[in-house]
């Protein structure tokens, strides 16, 4: 009878393979860790578009930077800029809302990020057709618009995180724990991203 239950206790540990799983406290949430290093991979990215621009600019140094002819809207950009900063706050907020379980708040604080973003697009876009010069004018203009490019396509991909994100807020998805939240938080951090690149983008670009 002994014998029987080692075996049968025995035959119940082998169940398990692999380490021990790490206890919840001492790790952190797998969707947040999965965000996190496509992030450390964006800056990558971004990484070598500014590593391309620095050449670019290093190798003009005998003459002007921007190149003559070529003027920069820094009054413009410096407005976006600062509504791109504000969609961050915004974007907290909405988090800190539905941690305390105000769903009016997270519904606000959602739908003013989406519209300081859409409007930091639009007149992004708005900028490349009245700017006065193409991709096609020289190592300027290809490294301009590729790297303020690349980083309009990253906030398109925000928006789209947040447009479902919103639509899940007005349906009533989210709450104050953590699981219930996830769907309010990455697209939080992600948009935090953004941010931080742009103000990296506008001071290398615009005012450096």
């Amino acid at each position: 009878m002994e014998s029987a239950s080692i075996a049968a206790g025995h035959g119940h540990a082998e169940e398990h393979h692999g380490p021990p799983e790490a206890h919840q406290s001492a790790r952190i949430d797998r969707t947040i860790l999965g965000i996190l290093l496509f992030i450390l991979s964006e800056v990558m990215l971004f990484g070598a578009f500014f590593a391309a621009y620095f050449f670019i600019r290093a190798v003009a140094n005998d003459g002007p930077w921007p190149p003559v002819g070529i003027e920069l809207p820094v009054m413009i950009a410096g407005i976006n800029t600062a509504i791109l900063v504000s969609s961050s706050f915004t974007v907290h907020y909405a988090l800190e809302a539905i941690k305390h379980n105000n769903h009016r708040g997270l519904k606000l604080g959602l739908t003013m990020t989406w519209l300081l973003g859409a409007t930091f697009l639009f007149i992004q876009i708005n900028e490349y057709v009245h700017i006065g010069f193409t991709p096609r004018d020289g190592a300027f203009g290809s490294i301009f618009f590729s790297l303020t490019g690349l980083h309009g396509a990253h906030v398109f991909v925000g928006l789209l995180l947040l447009t479902f994100a919103n639509i899940r807020a007005y349906r009533g998805h989210f709450g104050p724990d953590q699981k219930d939240h996830l769907g309010v938080e990455v697209p939080g951090i992600y948009w935090h991203f953004v941010d931080i690149m742009w103000i990296i983008v506008f001071l290398a670009v615009y005012i450096i």
